[in-house]
């Protein structure tokens, strides 16, 4: 049986889902940016400036999608999407870690971490992505999620809940005046005279 998680918190896992894939996937980035070297050399502080920056970044991007309900989308445009947006949160995350200033600005790290920060996303994209179908063609239900599908589809789908099994039940009477059938019952209404039997 399929557990169905409340909208509320299916959105909520997948804020988290996408801040917390492209935070490290900007913390990794950056610390492979910064060159070969002993693990005391790593630049950990940046990095984690920079993973916050794109973890806040990242929150941003999926609140507007979110407003703008783009957010149910088939697996490839929603991997692009998302390879769009990791490739932001990296670069806005390193303009917003330091004082940006476009004469002293190190566009050339910035855009090395946001290329690997990508790279990393669509790696991740496509092992998320759950196996071909038997005709080598993506499934519906794929998505570059790590959340369980069902959880991913509650918070992406702007369609209505489906209605109850109580509000599809057809009326057990009909009201006194009116014609109708009621199942299970013979005979029923007849045709007015004149018309068509």
């Amino acid at each position: 049986m399929t557990q169905v998680v409340p909208k509320w918190r299916a959105v909520l896992l997948d804020f988290v889902e996408r801040a917390g894939w492209s935070a490290g996937q900007v913390f990794v980035a950056t610390l492979l940016a910064g060159g070969a070297g002993s693990v005391i050399d790593l630049p950990w502080k940046y990095s984690l400036t920079l993973a916050v920056s794109a973890f806040v970044a990242s929150v941003i991007l999926t609140a507007v999608q979110y407003l703008s309900k783009l957010t149910h989308l088939a697996f490839w445009p929603d991997l692009l999407t998302r390879l769009g947006k990791t490739f932001l949160a990296s670069l806005s995350g390193s303009i917003m870690a330091g004082a940006f200033d476009v004469t002293t600005f190190d566009w050339e790290t910035a855009l090395n971490v946001a290329f690997i920060a990508t790279v990393a996303s669509l790696g991740k994209g496509l092992l998320a992505r759950e196996p071909a179908a038997p005709n080598g063609q993506v499934p519906p239900s794929a998505s570059p999620s790590t959340l369980p599908t069902g959880t991913y589809r509650e918070a992406v789908d702007h369609a209505p809940p489906p209605p109850t099994i109580a509000a599809t039940d057809p009326p057990a009477s009909v009201p006194e005046g009116q014609a109708g059938v009621i199942l299970g019952e013979t005979g029923g209404a007849r045709p007015a005279s004149g018309d068509p039997a």
